[in-house]
C-alpha cells in the first residue's frame, strides 16, 4: 500500500472512513507501544491512543505532508501522552518523584506487564528519569528510532537529543547497580 494513496483517500470524503481504518490497522500497535513507554498503565494507553485517532480524524485534512505521516502520527501520540501525563500531574498534589513512584507502582500492578525481574529492574530504572530523558531513552532504545526522526517529532534539535539520551543511559546505570 502507498501510503500517498492513503493520504489522498483520508482527504476525501467518500473514501475517508475506510481509509482511517487501513491506517489504524497500519500504526496502531506501532503507537500504543510507544505511548505505554510513556504512560505505562494500559488502560491510561488505550485513552491516550483513542484521543490521538480522534485527533487524526479531525485535523488529517490540515496535514501539509511536510513531514512524512508516520513522523506526523508519532507527533501527535507522544503530544497527547504528554498532555494526558500533565493534565494527570495537574490534578495531582504530587510532587515529580512522586508522581515517578506513581508510575512505578502503576507497571508493578498493571496485570498486563509480563516481563522478567530483569525488565521490571529496566523498566523500574527508566521511570526514575525525567520525562524528556525517558520519552528520548524509549524512542531510541526500544523504537531503535533515529535521532533526525526523533527530531522531527519532538522539534529538538539532534544535539540535545543525543545529550538527553547519553545522560539518560548514564542514569540508567548508575541505576541498575544500585538495585
Amino acid at each position: 500500500m502507498q501510503i500517498e494513496s492513503l493520504i489522498n483517500r483520508l482527504k476525501q470524503e467518500d473514501t475517508k472512513r475506510l481509509a482511517f481504518h487501513e491506517l489504524v490497522k497500519l500504526y496502531q500497535e506501532k503507537l500504543y507501544w510507544h505511548v505505554r513507554k510513556i504512560v505505562i498503565s494500559h488502560d491510561d494507553t488505550d485513552d491516550v491512543l483513542q484521543n490521538t485517532f480522534i485527533k487524526v480524524w479531525k485535523n488529517i485534512e490540515t496535514f501539509r505532508e511536510e513531514s512524512g505521516l508516520y513522523t506526523w502520527l508519532f507527533r501527535i501520540a507522544t503530544n497527547e501522552a504528554l498532555t494526558f501525563l500533565a493534565q494527570k500531574k495537574r490534578r495531582s498534589i504530587f510532587s515529580g518523584s512522586i508522581e515517578n513512584d506513581y508510575l512505578i507502582e502503576s507497571l508493578v500492578s498493571d496485570d498486563f506487564f509480563d516481563g522478567s525481574e530483569i525488565q521490571l529492574k529496566l523498566q523500574k530504572a527508566i521511570l526514575k528519569l525525567p520525562e524528556k530523558q525517558r520519552l528520548v531513552f524509549n524512542m531510541k532504545y526500544f523504537d531503535e528510532m533515529k535521532y533526525e526522526k526523533m527530531s522531527e517529532i519532538l522539534k529538538t534539535s539532534v544535539g540535545a537529543l543525543k545529550a538527553s539520551y547519553h545522560h539518560a543511559v548514564k542514569k540508567i546505570e548508575e541505576q541498575l547497580k544500585q538495585e
